[in-house]
């Protein structure tokens, strides 16, 4: 091959051959197939996080299938278990303790529970604070252990005391400044 072939083979050709088509590059190049890359880096990189920190919360939060923490799901209703604080009023149907232990209510303040009818009107209302136990209600009762013999019961009409004895203490007991009005529903006196 000669030194002129070799440039001419070697130079473009202006002119087209025959029966070649224009060839467009295919696919995303320069930057665009950066931005591309980037975004997708970007995207894997949150999934993953986001993925970690789930995994976190739920390991946390001590996740189970029948609960969270030491709240699980029964059949019977929610089970809560161990030392729970609540921030706002807690509405149940029933509290229940385990069997050896008792159930404690603690209050900065004191603790209160109300009653009420289908309506939604207060009924009933207990308060237990550091200086007294209030009751508000239609008729007050205390029974014995067995829950049979009304031991102590008043209403607005009228205090009824059901033991075989009353003891009556304090300084004006002693001295006989105290008058009692007694009357008997049994008999005797």
């Amino acid at each position: 091959m000669t030194q002129e072939q070799y440039i001419l083979a070697s130079q473009p050709n202006p002119l087209q051959r025959p029966g070649c088509a224009t060839v467009y590059p295919v696919g995303i190049y320069g930057w665009r197939k950066r931005c591309l890359y980037f975004f997708i880096l970007l995207l894997l990189v949150t999934m993953i996080v986001n993925l970690a920190l789930t995994i976190w919360i739920l390991k946390v939060m001590n996740f189970t299938v029948d609960g969270m923490g030491t709240l699980r799901v029964t059949k019977e209703g929610i089970r809560l278990e161990g030392v729970s604080e609540f921030l706002l009023p807690l509405y149940v149907k029933e509290i229940n303790s385990r069997r050896d232990s008792p159930l404690v209510l603690q209050s900065d303040r004191n603790v209160t529970v109300n009653a009420r009818n289908n309506l939604g009107q207060l009924t009933g209302q207990l308060t237990v604070g550091s200086e007294m136990v209030e009751a508000q209600c239609q008729r007050f009762e205390v029974r014995s252990s067995d829950g049979e013999t009304v031991l102590f019961s008043a209403d607005e009409e009228e205090i009824s005391i059901g033991t075989d004895k009353l003891r009556v203490t304090g300084p004006s007991a002693r001295v006989g400044q105290t008058t009692f009005k007694v009357t008997l529903e049994s008999g005797e006196f």
